[in-house]
């Protein structure tokens, strides 16, 4: 059978960033070059403060690059778009809102009957696996919950692209191991370009096809590694921790 070919969704092209700060120009993204294929989970890894933020609201069209370019489904990013969610790490649910009226939210925004957009918000509250508390407020959540309440609202404007900055960061150890359990189980059942930023070496293998290995500030691409593993992976497996040596090795040169 001929091997299926996917479509190339997401191109940086020598995208670079600059910010203005009190002591002069503070170069933030050098020379970024990315190619993202449909349904492909990437990982951007790198240490804290080393541009993958600004990377992300960059693909988003949050800010756009001094030099460069980036392309989304063959179109140039100039600004937020809704074939792009996005997740951060601060999640920012509406407080006065259920889950339901989160999650629905955009679809709110967009226009579509309530009807309609509260049978597909319904929809990815199942997939999270918040069934039951889709009138509850997010004060009465715990973190891990308000996180699949984030994932689901983004995941309900059925973007082509999810960008997810660090969404596990400010978790506790067990629930970001179970939340990245939970994330994989959603993506293989709902498939999208994901654009994944992390610093945890354990967590850019487990989750992701590709990962990107970022340099100091200025972020640039330093190594990339295809993860041929297949899921679940177990982090105690030997090409797991052969894996992450390298990761380990190549950091620790170049960063």
């Amino acid at each position: 059978m001929p091997v299926e070919q996917k479509r190339q969704l997401i191109t940086c092209t020598n995208v670079t960033k600059s910010f203005k700060v009190p002591e002069g120009v503070h170069p933030v993204v050098r020379d970024f070059n990315l190619k993202a294929q449909e349904n492909e989970f990437i990982c951007l890894f790198g240490p804290g403060q080393c541009g993958k933020t600004t990377l992300i609201n960059l693909i988003a069209g949050f800010e756009l690059p001094d030099e460069g370019g980036i392309l989304v489904g063959g179109k140039p990013v100039t600004g937020p778009g809704p074939e792009r969610g996005v997740v951060f790490q601060n999640i920012t649910l509406f407080p006065w809102l259920t889950v339901m009226g989160n999650v629905e939210y955009g679809l709110k925004m967009a226009g579509v009957p309530k009807k309609g957009r509260q049978r597909r918000a319904q929809r990815y509250i199942d997939l999270v696996g918040l069934q039951g508390f889709e009138h509850t407020y997010p004060v009465k959540l715990s973190g891990g919950m308000r996180q699949r309440v984030g994932i689901a609202r983004a995941y309900c404007i059925e973007p082509q692209v999810m960008l997810m900055d660090e969404p596990f960061g400010a978790l506790d150890a067990q629930t970001r191991y179970l939340m990245q359990e939970e994330l994989q189980r959603i993506w293989q059942s709902e498939k999208r370009t994901v654009i994944f930023v992390t610093n945890n070496i354990e967590e850019a293998i487990y989750l992701a096809d590709r990962i990107i290995v970022l340099s100091n500030c200025p972020a640039t691409v330093k190594e990339e590694y295809v993860v041929g593993m297949p899921r679940p992976r177990k982090y105690t497996a030997p090409e797991f921790l052969s894996l992450r040596k390298e990761i380990t090795d190549i950091v620790d040169k170049t960063l």
